[in-house]
């Protein structure tokens, strides 16, 4: 296949244009600037219609990843980057397929779990699960990741690509042993002893396990009935409280101090993010992706908590 990555110089970006070029397809990232890969690099500015297209006419797959990093305060100058990089490459991409006279015949259109509610009495899926926005618990600033999300799939639903399927990607944590990943922060605050719960520790955190991510991208590719919203999560989220002590446990670690709400507050300020990344309860199954005969490699966090371990004492 030829497959297109947009955005694909981050984390997400690099683990799949790598697993595409390991398993011999034709791979082009497309970057607004330029770095050495073994796939070819095409330049974009993320806006506007160019001779990028070109490389979607004729590609079997493309992969949307564009958008500025949550992780940051939200401010008034980054809630409108965060906003404008995920619409206006959106667009883009959608205007690429929808003006292409061979165009792609799978669009994998990225978007985020956070768009569901804070809750902690039953698990959102796709099916009916409870998108975010009016919580009564829930601080108004953690709104606008929700608002974000919906703006975010509506645009890519917005698109007119008759011919291309579009399946929604609704990403959880997603969790590898690379340097400055998620796992790689919270295995650091274990090593420092502050690997404790977070807040009262009851809110649930979903993710997923980096080799049963790649894995669903080439299922969602693979399988031609599925498209809309897929949650890309385990189908075992688990409280806080429990995340922490099995990374603990993996690593050896017998203790880990307790961050408060107020410590998080002034640590989150100091590092220039938000406590919404720690404290949304994010309670997220995979229902369509289990639906369609999807079988999880890593489908409890104690088992990815060892094998993420073993990866990254491995580096």
């Amino acid at each position: 296949m030829k497959v297109v990555i947009s955005g694909g110089t981050g984390e997400v970006g690099t683990i799949l244009a790598g697993a595409f070029h390991n398993a011999g397809h034709e791979v082009v990232v497309l970057s607004r600037g330029r770095s050495r890969a073994p796939w070819r690099i095409a330049k974009w500015d993320g806006e506007a219609l160019g001779d990028w297209a070109d490389e979607i006419d004729g590609a079997d797959v493309v992969i949307n990843l564009a958008g500025r990093s949550v992780n940051c305060r939200y401010t008034s100058e980054n809630r409108r980057a965060i906003l404008d990089s995920r619409i206006k490459s959106t667009t883009a991409i959608g205007q690429a397929i929808a003006t292409a006279s061979d165009p792609p015949k799978v669009w994998l259109q990225m978007s985020t779990a956070a768009i569901y509610s804070h809750r902690f009495d039953a698990p959102n899926d796709e099916i009916d699960g409870d998108i975010g926005g009016n919580e009564p618990d829930a601080p108004d600033r953690w709104k606008f990741s929700i608002d974000v999300a919906k703006t975010w799939e509506r645009t890519a639903n917005e698109a007119v690509t008759p011919r291309t399927r579009k399946v929604l990607m609704r990403l959880s944590i997603l969790m590898s042993a690379e340097r400055g990943g998620t796992f790689d922060l919270l295995l650091k605050l274990v090593r420092l002893g502050l690997g404790g719960r977070n807040g009262n520790g009851r809110q649930y955190v979903s993710w997923i396990h980096v080799e049963d991510f790649v894995r669903a991208v080439f299922w969602l590719i693979e399988n031609e009935q599925r498209s809309g919203p897929v949650n890309l999560a385990s189908p075992n989220p688990l409280p806080n409280r429990e995340f922490m002590s099995f990374i603990r446990k993996a690593y050896g670690t017998p203790f880990g101090l307790p961050s408060f709400e107020w410590q998080l507050a002034i640590g989150t300020f100091l590092m220039r993010s938000e406590t919404e990344l720690v404290l949304k309860s994010r309670r997220v199954i995979p229902t369509r992706l289990l639906q369609s005969g999807f079988s999880f490699d890593f489908p409890t966090w104690e088992v990815a908590a060892h094998d993420l371990v073993r990866r990254w004492r491995a580096r």
